[in-house]
């Protein structure tokens, strides 16, 4: 372990034959750090030989050495000469299951996602906040309103981003769908739907205390419409560019981002400055994603996380997914508008990056709360790009302590959680990072992790080849049904006017026999009910819709046969055995039919198994 020396006072831990580690863990109640200089995030004067006494999962006390004494049960962490400050947050992630020990190795311990995960992201916020999941507390929009397509069949769940609203009426159910489901945010991904929309959406949301993420692009829905009502967030900074351009733009403005910074109208900004402060709006610039090769320290970027995979830990990368290493390194090989050949054009994309620095430093030197969330996702490195975000904040002249604020402090506030955590107070909750040189000397500093406590207790820093998220989290979606464009695509020739003449077509209703054909054809799975049980519950029925069920068809979940009673052709109601329900995860379900023989039959189709549905088995708390 690379943490600090810890001791403990009094080992008072009575070791029972075959007690495992978590057990144990649990039952160290008391956790001090002595010595070393606070940093609490509130932006004061540093406590130099401070004590943080911490109590179960919460601060409990804190003092400088020689005020307090200590329980005599307590495990106290030595830091003298050290810097202790709140964990880091990662404000704007799409959240993949093999970023958990980088991101805590990094200091984070918090991460904010952009609504990209549908369901499964309930259980895994939940279990990590219970200290059974090794990763950052995360927090969830679930989903997203847009007016982007999605590509949406009508099969979707109502959870399974992103969600385009065809009415006010449908906007303003769609988020209070997400919000009884437990978003910790409502998330708007564009500005382009009808302004009633996110009207409606939005009374949804000031009426539960929801907080509001807004991408505002516009053309409809901008930074102005959005400071006239309660976002308390754009991602991205999303919108600022056309918001702060002069000539204004229209919507066929040719103009891209740079080169509407390169206009930008001093004026227009300062006003807009003001009512994001008014309106308590925090701003996510997200540069490295917006500005890709302009930051000054770019090719120190790039070879840090070339160096990060080069040099990796091999337990880290006997799990971390070779395509997404490449995906990160080909990152730096991309090019998009911000990258130009012309040095005319590139000079004035340039001054356009300075006056989005500029901006946003105007912003920060009035008030407002500028948050780093670096857009990690699978083309990127988690934790390297968090701190190369920082990196460009200092580039644009932000100063240490007010980096840190908005990795800490800000980030927990424009969630409406500052009274639960984000600085080091008593009474919040015990996420803590020891730092072994002063961030505020130099914020790189904040890279030297010495010791990472979440929860009240110490996390164990490195890699374990064993790591693993029983829900796997992706960032590409976690849809209950999975490919559900094969399945429509595949409906239409199958029963569609250019369909085929399968047996069993038409498919029939409840009640019709399944048929019994010699060459059965490829089944497929439409949909899933229920999407979620509870671990260790009992003995369930779940019901699965969809096509080509035959005599024939067996049932697997995580590939054992389970029995079901077909009521139609389309739906059958399959029993899932308690004595399968005892590990949480996200278990798989197949409908197998045997191999089809005739290519009309299923070829090129499949061969004879079903797209995979997914019921999701949650932790019992």
């Amino acid at each position: 372990m690379k943490n600090s020396k810890v001791r403990t006072l009094t080992l008072g831990l009575a070791v029972a034959c075959g007690t495992g580690s978590l057990q144990l863990a649990a039952q160290v109640e008391t956790l001090i750090i002595e010595g070393g200089t606070l940093i609490d995030g509130n932006g004061g004067e540093p406590i130099s030989n401070a004590v943080i006494v911490m109590s179960g999962n919460r601060i409990e006390s804190i003092s400088t050495v020689g005020d307090v004494s200590y329980p005599d049960d307590a495990t106290v962490i030595e830091a003298s000469g050290k810097f202790i400050l709140p964990g880091l947050w990662d404000s704007q992630v799409s959240y993949n299951w093999y970023y958990g020990e980088v991101m805590l190795n990094y200091g984070i311990t918090s991460t904010i996602d952009v609504g990209n995960s549908g369901e499964i992201a309930i259980p895994h916020r939940d279990a990590v906040h219970a200290g059974i999941l090794r990763a950052p507390r995360t927090y969830t929009g679930l989903s997203r309103l847009n007016r982007i397509p999605d590509g949406g069949t009508g099969l979707e769940t109502i959870l399974t981003p992103a969600r385009d609203p065809h009415s006010a009426q449908e906007a303003r159910d769609l988020a209070r769908a997400f919000i009884e489901a437990g978003a910790d945010a409502l998330m708007f991904n564009d500005g382009s739907m009808p302004l009633e929309y996110y009207i409606t959406a939005i009374e949804e949301a000031d009426r539960t205390g929801t907080p509001v993420f807004t991408r505002a692009y516009g053309p409809i829905y901008g930074p102005w419409e959005a400071v006239e009502r309660s976002t308390r967030n754009l991602p991205h900074s999303a919108g600022i560019w056309r918001a702060v351009t002069s000539p204004v733009p229209t919507d066929t403005d040719e103009r891209d981002w740079l080169d509407m910074y390169a206009d930008m109208d001093d004026d227009r900004a300062e006003k807009l400055i003001q009512r994001l402060i008014e309106n308590e709006t925090a701003l996510t610039p997200t540069f490295q994603a917006n500005f890709r090769g302009y930051p000054a320290e770019w090719a120190r970027f790039e070879a840090e996380d070339r160096r990060f995979f080069a040099e990796a830990d091999p337990n880290l990368m006997a799990y971390y997914p070779s395509a997404r290493m490449q995906a990160a390194l080909a990152f730096y090989g991309q090019r998009g508008p911000w990258s130009v050949h012309d040095e005319t054009a590139r000079e004035r994309k340039m001054i356009g990056f300075k006056n989005a620095l500029r901006f946003h430093k105007m912003f920060v030197d009035n008030g407002g709360h500028l948050v780093p969330g670096a857009n990690t996702n699978p083309s990127r490195v988690p934790g390297e790009n968090l701190h190369h975000e920082i990196a460009v904040f200092e580039e644009a002249g932000i100063s240490p302590m007010q980096i840190i604020q908005g990795a800490t402090k800000w980030s927990a506030e424009m969630l409406l959680l500052g009274d639960e955590i984000g600085t080091v107070e008593v009474g919040k909750l015990a996420d803590v990072i020891i730092v072994n040189e002063d961030p505020l000397r130099d914020i790189s500093n904040l890279r030297e992790i010495d010791t990472v406590i979440m929860n009240g207790k110490v996390v164990e820093l490195g890699y374990d080849v064993s790591f693993h998220d029983p829900f796997r989290r992706d960032s590409e979606l976690n849809p209950p049904v999975e490919a559900l464009h094969w399945v429509a695509a595949f409906k239409e020739v199958a029963h569609g006017a250019r369909g085929f003449r399968f047996v069993g077509r038409p498919p029939g209703g409840p009640g019709t026999p399944l048929p019994d054909p010699v060459e059965a054809p490829q089944p497929a799975i439409e949909t899933i009910t229920p999407v979620m049980v509870t671990q260790g519950g009992p003995t369930i029925s779940i019901t699965l819709t969809g096509f080509n069920f035959v005599r024939k068809s067996r049932v697997y979940f995580n590939g054992t046969s389970v029995p079901y009673e077909a009521k139609s052709p389309t739906q059958l109601e399959v029993t899932i055995d308690s004595s399968l329900l005892h590990e949480a995860g996200w278990a798989d379900i197949v409908v197998v039919n045997p191999e089809p023989l005739n290519p009309e039959l299923g070829y090129p189709w499949g061969n004879g198994t079903s797209n995979r549905a997914h019921l999701i088995i949650n932790y019992q708390y």
